[in-house]
């Protein structure tokens, strides 16, 4: 890429310090984050953009995107592609490039986590110990992971990787999808209420859509019941969160491992006090080895697209073809 300095590339959010290394070595950065007037500095900058960076906090929406006349790719620092308008890039021939594949063991990993935590009483009983409380006696009593039967609401990279571990623990896997996957011998249901009525443990580990947007409702989480437990390393907007918090006050269902909130950073206070709750602050992924590798991803498919090569790891791809033309 000879005139790489001259590629603008628009970082949406702070996201890592390697990245913006990684960016500023090939291409011009602009970071919205510094910039008080946004719309300002799009006006004055708008001509100078061809490449959106974001994250799973913020991407590049429908506004954006149409502010952008020269705006040829977006790329995502996640796997997830709910904060960037996918069919306005579709309309406007905008090539998407995500993370996938680099986190899904991370992300599985911190699943079988959770549960353990949730189960054990892993977090409550460092607490006890850290309060000299195991002095005046010993601790209760929890609950055993091995053998218990796990559901999991979609069954794509990380919820394969999901039911993969929890086999090591002898469990019985089951599974809702869009489809029902010919390659697996895992019980399939069609719909999430008969999942989360067939299993004691349920993994939300779907893609956030217009059709998942809080698919783990009131009627999921009673038939899920007050002896289940619901982890959550998807999204937070995949769950009915008021109604989460709810029936875990209300002991309706037995505990939860939330790693995703709907509001991030905010989360519902009445969830501090609960000692069946496990609460993680989105860091699923956030390894090092991981965030180098998804940081990495980013940069090369920026670069592939620059030089006029196939994305590594593309979403849409049906840039105008003109333009890929020596």
């Amino acid at each position: 890429m000879d005139n790489k300095n001259n590629i603008g590339v628009l970082m949406a959010c702070p996201i890592s310090t390697y990245l913006e290394q990684g960016l500023e070595k090939s291409f011009k950065v602009f970071k919205l984050w510094h910039f008080k007037d946004k719309n300002q500095f799009i006006n004055s900058h708008k001509d100078s953009i061809q490449a959106v960076v974001g994250s799973s906090v913020a991407g590049a929406d429908a506004e954006l995107i149409e502010s952008l006349p020269e705006l040829e790719i977006v790329a995502t620092y996640s796997v997830g592609l709910d904060k960037i308008d996918l069919a306005k890039c579709k309309e406007r021939g905008i090539r998407v490039a995500n993370t996938p594949d680099v986190l899904t063991n991370d992300v599985a990993d911190l699943a079988i986590g959770l549960i353990l935590a949730v189960l054990r009483r892993i977090c409550e009983s460092d607490r006890y110990v850290r309060s000299g409380k195991w002095k005046k006696g010993d601790y209760k009593l929890s609950t055993k992971f091995t053998g218990k039967s796990v559901g999991i609401l979609g069954m794509g990279r990380i919820g394969t990787a999901v039911a993969k571990r929890a086999e090591a623990f002898n469990c019985t896997i089951s599974y809702t999808s869009r489809n029902e996957k010919s390659t697996l011998t895992y019980k399939y249901y069609p719909n999430i209420i008969d999942l989360a009525s067939n299993c004691q443990i349920l993994v939300v580990a779907c893609s956030l859509t217009e059709e998942t947007r809080r698919i783990v409702n009131r009627q999921v989480i009673d038939a899920l019941g007050p002896r289940g437990v619901l982890i959550n390393i998807g999204r937070g907007l995949l769950v009915d969160e008021p109604e989460l918090v709810s029936a875990l006050i209300e002991g309706r269902l037995g505990g939860a491992g939330l790693d995703v909130f709907e509001h991030e950073p905010e989360v519902p206070e009445e969830l501090f006090g609960l000692e069946n709750v496990v609460l993680l602050p989105h860091v699923a992924s956030a390894t090092v080895e991981t965030r180098k590798a998804m940081a990495d991803l980013v940069v090369g498919n920026l670069q592939a697209h620059f030089e006029k090569k196939p994305l590594l790891t593309p979403v849409v791809d049906n840039f105008v073809l003109k333009n890929l033309q020596p």
